[in-house]
Parts: C-alpha cells; sequence; structure tokens
C-alpha cells in the first residue's frame, strides 16, 4: 500500500467491507481455492480513484486472495510500503525489523 491509501485501510468504511467481502467468499481465495488473507482491489486502488466509493468499496471489485495470488497478481509489487505489513485480520500494522 503507499502512503495516499493508508488512512482509506484504516477506515470503519474499509474494515466493515473488507469483512463482509471476507465473509461473502467464506474466507477462501477466489483463484485457487486456498485459505483467502487478502481482500484484493480488481481495479487498483489510486490517488484519482481511491475517494469514489463505487471503486474503493464496492464489494463487485473486490476478491479475497491468498498470499501467494496476491503476490502474483502484483507481479513482485510489495503491496504496502517498506515499514507496513497486513496482520491475520487483514490489519494494517507497522512490520518490525526494518532497518
Amino acid at each position: 500500500m503507499r502512503d495516499f491509501a493508508k488512512d482509506f485501510y484504516q477506515s470503519k468504511a474499509w474494515k466493515k467491507t473488507r469483512r463482509f467481502v471476507f465473509e461473502r467468499d467464506l474466507g477462501l481465495c477466489c483463484r485457487c481455492g486456498k485459505p483467502g488473507e487478502i481482500v484484493h482491489h480488481k481495479i487498483y486502488l489510486t490517488p484519482q480513484n481511491i475517494d469514489d466509493p463505487s471503486v474503493s468499496l464496492n464489494v463487485d471489485n473486490l476478491e479475497t486472495l491468498c498470499r501467494d495470488c496476491h503476490a502474483a497478481e502484483h507481479e513482485g509489487e510489495l503491496p504496502t510500503d517498506r515499514g507496513l505489513t497486513f496482520d491475520e485480520n487483514g490489519d494494517l500494522i507497522e512490520r518490525s525489523g526494518i532497518s
């Protein structure tokens, strides 16, 4: 996640939407069926569209993915900046041990 999205991923609206999508997808990766961990935006968030709920909070634009499928989707891009990561609940947290 990039700096412009930090506040969005901490918002109540995102957490509620993320929980709904995760439950809708039965906690499974929509691509391979393994346990899912990340709710992914099919249309990637940008500074231009992050405030547009038809993109950022639209459940039709979201899918649950496992870490492997999410990494494959982004082809080597880090899903967060170097100092942040997601915990087991999908909440954004500071990454420990960054030098």
